[in-house]
């Protein structure tokens, strides 16, 4: 999933200077953020723990992806994609409807990973990654130095991964693999605080000048559930453990 992390442009932002606003749009972007996760959590469980669910995404005799479970796994891009892209275009309902698609799609495709790894270990790197993410969070909002020139560089470090991760589906190296997970980690964790600033300023009314609020808090809460969710993956790809082994 590291491909589905966009640097999102927000244009005609109105200008205000109330530190009041900065918290509630704040508040309103993890608000929604929240929400996904729950959606995403809930048909993750409900794929990975009924037979029936399961075998839409798995065929049950050769174990192999079936054509819907091949759809959820490449879907979300598009998603992420249409939504970067129609901003400007789309009804604050309709983005709002296509963020609640993508979480129900996401969680369908993470229903993967929890067949894949053993309960405890996600249990176990969800909370790790809860504490990590809070933590970058908290620093992002708080720190009065600008993290923009740290921001370019962790996206220059996010295209070095993608390119990796689109090379490493050929040649199949399981040491990239590592690496990647690891680089994953340090960019993820640094993009966090960098977008939970950028989102305070958008919030505050500081960088850009007109346009929906709710449409900004809705692509904001994309924006963290990314960085959450890869922050996850590549945490339970070094630390979890697998069923099996």
């Amino acid at each position: 999933m590291e491909n589905n992390n966009f640097n999102y442009q927000y244009k005609n932002v109105v200008q205000l200077d109330e530190n009041a606003s900065s918290r509630k749009f704040i508040a309103n972007v993890f608000m929604w953020m929240f929400v996904a996760l729950g959606v995403s959590a809930f048909v993750a469980y409900l794929f990975a723990t009924n037979q029936q669910y399961t075998n839409l995404l798995l065929d049950p005799v050769t174990g192999g992806r079936t054509g819907l479970g091949t759809i959820v796994m490449f879907a979300p891009i598009v998603f992420v994609i249409a939504m970067s892209f129609g901003i400007n275009k789309f009804s604050a309902p309709v983005l709002t409807l296509l963020f609640l698609l993508f979480a129900v799609l996401m969680g369908a495709g993470l229903s993967f990973v929890l067949m894949v790894y053993t309960q405890s270990s996600v249990v176990g790197v969800f909370i790790t990654a809860s504490a990590v993410f809070g933590i970058m969070a908290v620093a992002g909002y708080t720190t009065n130095q600008d993290l923009t020139k740290f921001g370019s560089l962790m996206i220059m470090g996010l295209m070095g991964m993608v390119i990796a991760s689109l090379v490493n589906m050929f040649i199949q190296s399981p040491g990239m693999n590592k690496a990647l997970s690891y680089i994953g980690v340090a960019v993820f964790v640094g993009l966090t605080a960098y977008d939970v600033q950028k989102l305070k300023r958008i919030g505050a009314g500081l960088e850009y000048g007109m346009a929906d609020a709710k449409k900004m808090a809705i692509m904001g809460a994309l924006t963290l559930y990314l960085d959450f969710i890869n922050l996850f993956l590549s945490l339970l790809r070094i630390f979890g453990g697998r069923r099996g082994d």
